[in-house]
């Protein structure tokens, strides 16, 4: 049993019996002495992909789903669907853009360190790691004299991303990024 303030982004709850995913989470602190902190949280029906809005206070409880995790390997994009390798029992799964809405940008070809959801071996949605190393293909050019706590610029990465990187970096280096929220964590 979960907690509404135990939440996060990608969790898998059961609602009426059918497994939801956590995608938006929005905390709510009213001023007024006494009042409780409210949570709006959106869920993705992992059945039919339909979206529900719910808030929620702090401590109603959901039932965890009964889903397995089993480590996979992102191993190539078919068109518009991604396939994804167990690699306990090498079997594959695949999954479409849409099932991977925000996260296509960090997948990059043998990426390691992913969870598959599976309910019943059939794949309802994937974890990343919390952060990935991807290639700068387009930057600004360097500044010399620029710090590591200086300004910042954009930076295309390998897999299509945009982030803000410290002015000091060059096209061709490779940089760490959080995949929660996107942003340059160092260089790798």
């Amino acid at each position: 049993m979960a907690k509404a303030s135990e939440l996060k982004r990608g969790m898998i709850v059961e609602i009426n019996g059918i497994p939801h995913v956590v995608k938006q989470i929005d905390v709510r602190s009213p001023s007024s002495r006494g009042a409780s902190t409210l949570y709006k949280i959106r869920f993705n029906n992992m059945k039919t992909g339909q979206k529900l809005d719910e808030t929620l206070k702090g401590d109603d409880f959901f039932k965890e789903a009964d889903c397995v995790r089993a480590k996979v390997q992102f191993s190539y994009q078919d068109g518009d669907n991604y396939i994804f390798m167990n690699l306990d029992d090498y079997s594959q799964y695949s999954l479409s853009s849409e099932d991977l809405e925000g996260k296509i940008e960090y997948l990059t070809e043998g990426l390691e360190g992913i969870v598959a959801l599976l309910i019943d071996d059939a794949i309802l949605g994937i974890e990343l790691p919390s952060s990935v190393v991807l290639p700068i293909v387009e930057t600004a050019p360097a500044i010399k004299g620029a710090t590591a706590t200086g300004r910042t610029k954009t930076a295309r990465l390998q897999t299509g991303l945009e982030v803000q990187v410290p002015e000091y970096l060059e096209t061709g280096e490779s940089v760490k990024i959080n995949t929660e929220t996107g942003k340059f964590m160092s260089r790798a």
